[in-house]
């Protein structure tokens, strides 16, 4: 009866953990889809609908090392429903929102929330599953849902507004908040550091100052505004804010972020995967929604129903991998799903602008793969090489690696995108002699995502215009994926280097 009811606090656990982390990355794509409604309804601009998105993940990146560090000093359980109290009101205020700065301030507390939803739900985890097989099978399923939440987010987001309003996809939190914070509250055990710790203030405001400034700029980035000079003072700031706090951190006694894990070669290459692995899997998403779209003529949700076999494929390959992991190892696991993302990532480069559906599907599939059967192994792998009170500001540190890789793979790749577009665009139109200025009123039209010539010039018909801009967009489709792929294959390589057999032979032991 015993091991019956601790196997049911586990499962029950890892139930609410998994319903907390569903909710906060569900927000990260329910919401897109639900920007036009929302724009009819608050009379919102296009400055507007970016801070909707925005003010959610500038706060989401630049808290959760705030987040998991005072986890492990209050305890993960009181700061966790702390966060989740947060978020499930901050969902039910956006839904009630009757103008723009309503709904963007219950989009910044929503980001709050997340801070701390996120890394405290893999803390708990940590804590809960103690035995190393155990574990990596949780965090698996964990990882899973994050992938079901990417599934989810389009096909949810659009049925929830065609049917009940916009409102709907926030108000979607507050039963599921409900239910995690009554299972939280009834089967979680509290933990904490028994060692006295005090809050490395300094640190703290350092942290939030670089990682904030570096996501905004980045984010900003995406609208083509590398060379502003809000840009450059932001990377600016983030830079020296950062140097700062390494200086701060390695002369605190009670540092916000410990360096010394980083010591650990394990560790820091694990993290240092999980950017690149991030990198690639997001900036595949936005550079295929956008060529399903723009250059295949699919509509948004016919090109969301075409992500549903990766989106599987990663789902599937992130429950398999632990049951890899044990029997293999995290090292052998991980070195062969970013091996086999790399390759299929690399073979996109065949693809042209009437490459059917058919053909890209199973690259999709075996990229989504290889990408899911990494996060699990590599989470684990960085949970278990440190000791289990830093397990809060640890999953803290995956989860900034995570968004920062995801940030840095839309906005380079996307002025990679760009960038090729502008320098093949302006090769056609110079061949068809246009005036200077028409060419650049085509180019701005062709980088809002212009499928005809929408008669700025007569002589240009639509199918010419279609080719142009289609032939446009693969040159910068093949660049991209490239380096999606080098960054896939240099994660393997850090791997099979830096991570060595000393680690793996101890990993054996423990599993």
């Amino acid at each position: 009866m015993k091991v019956m009811n601790q196997t049911r606090v586990k499962v029950f656990t890892l139930a609410a953990m998994c319903f907390a982390l569903f909710m906060s990355y569900l927000d990260d794509t329910v919401v897109n889809l639900a920007l036009p409604k929302i724009q009819m309804s608050l009379g919102a601009d296009v400055s507007g609908l970016q801070w909707i998105l925005n003010a959610y993940t500038l706060p989401a990146a630049s808290l959760v090392l705030t987040g998991g560090k005072l986890g492990d000093i209050y305890g993960r359980k009181r700061v966790f429903l702390t966060g989740l109290v947060i978020f499930t009101i901050a969902s039910a205020v956006c839904g009630l929102a009757p103008n723009l700065d309503i709904l963007i301030a219950g989009r910044t507390f929503q980001g709050i929330g997340a801070a701390v939803l996120v890394p405290g739900s893999l803390a708990i985890i940590a804590d809960t599953f103690l035995k190393p097989k155990e574990k990596v099978k949780a965090i698996a399923i964990w990882s899973a849902i994050s992938g079901l939440a990417l599934v989810a987010g389009p096909m949810l987001g659009g049925l929830l507004v065609d049917i009940f309003g916009w409102q709907s996809v926030f108000f979607l939190n507050v039963p599921l908040g409900a239910i995690a914070f009554c299972l939280t509250c009834y089967v979680v055990k509290e933990v904490r550091n028994q060692s006295k710790q005090s809050i490395d203030l300094p640190g703290l405001v350092l942290s939030i100052i670089s990682l904030a400034s570096l996501t905004y700029a980045l984010t900003e980035s995406n609208a083509g505004v590398w060379q502003s000079p809000l840009a450059m003072w932001l990377l600016l700031v983030a830079g020296l804010s950062f140097l700062v706090f390494l200086i701060i951190e390695s002369y605190s006694s009670h540092p916000m972020l410990p360096l010394k894990l980083f010591q650990n070669s394990t560790f820091a290459v694990v993290n240092v995967v999980q950017v690149l692995v991030f990198f690639a899997i997001v900036s595949l998403l936005f550079i295929f929604s956008l060529f399903l779209q723009q250059v295949q003529g699919y509509s948004a949700a016919a090109a969301g129903l075409r992500f549903l076999p990766l989106n599987g494929a990663f789902v599937i390959a992130s429950l398999v991998s632990g049951w890899l992991t044990v029997r293999l190892g995290w090292r052998f696991t991980v070195m062969a799903g970013l091996i086999l993302a790399g390759l299929a990532t690399f073979s996109f480069i065949g693809i042209s602008t009437n490459t059917e559906y058919g053909a890209i599907c199973w690259k999709l599939v075996l990229s989504g793969f290889g990408a899911g059967l990494t996060l699990a192994p590599l989470t684990a792998a960085a949970m278990s090489s440190v000791p289990p009170t830093q397990a809060g500001i640890t999953s803290a540190i995956l989860n900034t690696c995570a968004r920062l890789g995801g940030v840095l793979g839309i906005a380079i790749q996307g002025t990679i995108l760009t960038q090729r577009l502008a320098s093949e665009m302006k090769r056609s139109l110079f061949s068809w002699n246009l005036p200077a200025n028409l060419q650049g009123k085509l180019i701005t039209y062709a980088l809002h995502g212009g499928t005809q010539s929408n008669n700025l010039l007569a002589n240009i018909t639509p199918s010419a215009w279609h080719q142009a801009t289609g032939n446009a967009f693969i040159s910068g489709l093949h660049i991209a994926v490239l380096v999606a792929s080098f960054a896939l294959l240099a994660g393997a390589l850090l791997i099979l280097v830096f991570v060595n057999r000393v680690t793996k032979k101890v990993e054996k032991e423990q599993i």
